[in-house]
């Protein structure tokens, strides 16, 4: 009997000191790191707002939403108790399409884009712009070149791009290249045209135009397309690691003061190289993912490639580039435009950038064959019809199922052309800011009615179409509350509403920069809504998109960004 209650009391003693321990450790699994409460509480969840009176977060991930007694519940001694004071959180901002390793080199860089981004209104601000610039930072950072970025000629005064003539104002000792906004063209002065080897005996390359001045070979400094681009690529990608470290660093500044958690480089060649050392470093603090030119698809065999990041990096897929720019009217369409570019007639159609459909097929098939994501790049319809012609003949080769290939852009898409985006099961990225910066330029170029129905978002969304929207910074600064009020509003610099069936509201709006762009990228299970589970990516508003007045929406101020539960970025 003496032994049977001795041993009955260790294994009471033995429970009692389990079940201490299992509490212990309990708490540990339960206390939070931080408790958010106070203001609106935005899970993107669903099909309406949902608003949680609190949310905590635990080793970087969300590990609770609810009521706010819950949730002190998880309050520990080393719990942080963040009271938002009115203010409004929601999930981290996912671009939809945007240029990361450009965001650097837009931050050190002249500001040659127009009112309200910039104050070139007219070739001599942009002149005196560049000048300015030069003599505030020198050239150390630019590799040699005076650099000024998104002159916008819909908007100048003089509605046409600066010639050599005019950047030799700036300097005619040094090379001066000033990028168009679109990202497509840019212009340099005599000492430019020197340094690129260009000449009158250059030849256009295939997909690109170098102009010439009036009745003679001689190139005006106007490079388009593939004539434009490469060159734009190399100086824009840094020599050095201490320089593409400062790109990187102020573009990744830049990108978290606008709210980004993720963020992605839309056309990667060398710079994926600059990218991954960085990341491998420790360095990047985003996760930003890379989608690689397919001239050099060497890169998609790399480590890299995954749907996984590494250290807050991975390759995502593969970029496809079908035309150019239609504010610059070097979209390919079907139709001509209305008013031609210098140096083309009427009737002109803008052009294709890989005119051979085998080639396109090639590019495609490789992409459907390895399992790769595809971004293609299609702004006129003629250029959607391209990649149409190509997906489906390798979807009946190698099948299409889930594999949200991606169309960015389709800015003059036909509504008839969203039945092959659904067919094709494609991801519609549009671009409705345009309809705010462009959409007057575009009643002039394509006609009123046509633009009218630029970026069809909303038309896409009733046909069950996955869409997101997206800034393709630098064409303007990496703003998502400016994306917010373009999508929602559709309104253009005079005030006309282009298309007021394609408003999206508030909420949708707000989807397409958080949890549609989260799938988008096959990163749905991890980001996009405040979800237990997910990754506690998150940003503080100063005031609830989805209860102002939406012609304020791009007045909102991004005052904190959170990634992982790590405060990356907060308004001083």
């Amino acid at each position: 009997m003496k032994k049977t209650l001795t041993l009955f009391l260790v294994l009471l003693m033995v429970a009692f000191m389990s079940c201490n321990q299992s509490s212990k450790q309990n708490n540990v699994i339960t206390s939070a790191d931080a408790i958010y409460y106070g203001g609106d509480i935005i899970t993107m969840e669903g099909d309406s707002a949902v608003y949680p009176e609190a949310v905590a977060v635990k080793a970087g991930q969300i590990a609770f939403a609810g009521s706010k007694v819950e949730a002190e519940k998880m309050k520990g001694d080393s719990t942080v108790m963040r009271d938002l004071k009115g203010k409004t959180l929601v999930p981290g901002f996912i671009d939809g399409h945007c240029h990361f390793f450009a965001f650097g080199s837009q931050a050190i860089s002249a500001n040659l884009l127009a009112p309200p981004d910039g104050t070139s209104n007219n070739i001599d601000d942009l002149v005196n712009e560049l000048k300015a610039w030069y003599q505030k930072n020198g050239t150390d950072k630019t590799q040699g070149w005076i650099v000024g970025i998104g002159f916008d000629d819909a908007v100048l005064k003089e509605k046409r791009f600066p010639t050599k003539d005019d950047l030799d104002k700036v300097s005619t000792d040094l090379p001066v290249m000033a990028t168009h906004i679109s990202g497509h063209f840019c212009s340099v002065n005599t000492k430019g045209l020197e340094v690129l080897g260009i000449t009158a005996a250059s030849k256009d390359p295939e997909g690109g135009v170098i102009r010439r001045v009036k009745g003679s070979k001689e190139p005006n400094g106007v490079l388009e397309e593939l004539a434009a681009i490469p060159h734009m690529f190399k100086l824009v990608t840094p020599p050095t690691k201490e320089l593409a470290d400062s790109y990187l660093d102020a573009g990744q500044k830049m990108a978290a003061s606008y709210g980004y958690t993720t963020c992605n480089e839309g056309r990667a060649m060398g710079n994926h190289e600059q990218m991954a050392d960085y990341a491998t470093r420790g360095k990047m603090y985003l996760d930003v993912n890379s989608w690689i030119d397919y001239s050099v698809p060497q890169h998609m065999g790399s480590e890299w490639y995954s749907k996984e990041y590494k250290s807050h990096y991975r390759i995502a897929g593969l970029k496809l580039t079908l035309d150019g720019s239609p504010q610059g009217r070097t979209a390919w369409r079907n139709s001509p435009y209305l008013i031609p570019p210098d140096g083309q007639k009427k009737g002109y159609k803008g052009y294709p950038a890989i005119p051979k459909d085998e080639d396109v097929q090639k590019i495609v098939d490789s992409a459907f064959a390895n399992n790769w994501q595809l971004k293609a790049h299609a702004n006129g319809d003629a250029a959607a019809d391209q990649l149409f012609r190509a997906i489906g003949k390798a979807s009946a080769k190698y099948g299409n199922e889930d594999r949200r290939n991606i169309l960015i852009h389709g800015q003059l898409i036909r509504m008839d052309q969203l039945d092959s985006i659904k067919k094709y099961d494609i991801v519609a990225s549009l671009f409705p800011m345009h309809t705010f910066y462009w959409g007057d330029w575009y009643k002039e170029i394509i006609g009123p009615d046509k633009a009218q129905q630029i970026s069809p978002i909303k038309s896409a969304l009733k046909k069950g179409i996955r869409v997101t929207s997206h800034t393709d910074a630098p064409v303007a600064f990496p703003n998502m509350m400016m994306i917010l009020w373009t999508t929602v509003n559709r309104v253009s610099r005079t005030g006309t509403v282009m298309g007021p069936d394609e408003k999206l509201t508030p909420y949708e709006a707000l989807k397409s920069i958080t949890i549609w762009g989260a799938e988008q990228f096959f990163e749905e299970e991890k980001k996009g809504t405040l979800t237990v589970g997910k990754l506690a990516d998150m940003v503080v508003l100063d005031k609830n998109p989805l209860k102002v007045d939406p012609m304020t929406l791009k007045d909102i101020v991004v005052l904190e960004t959170i990634k992982e539960g790590k405060t990356i970025y907060e308004k001083k």
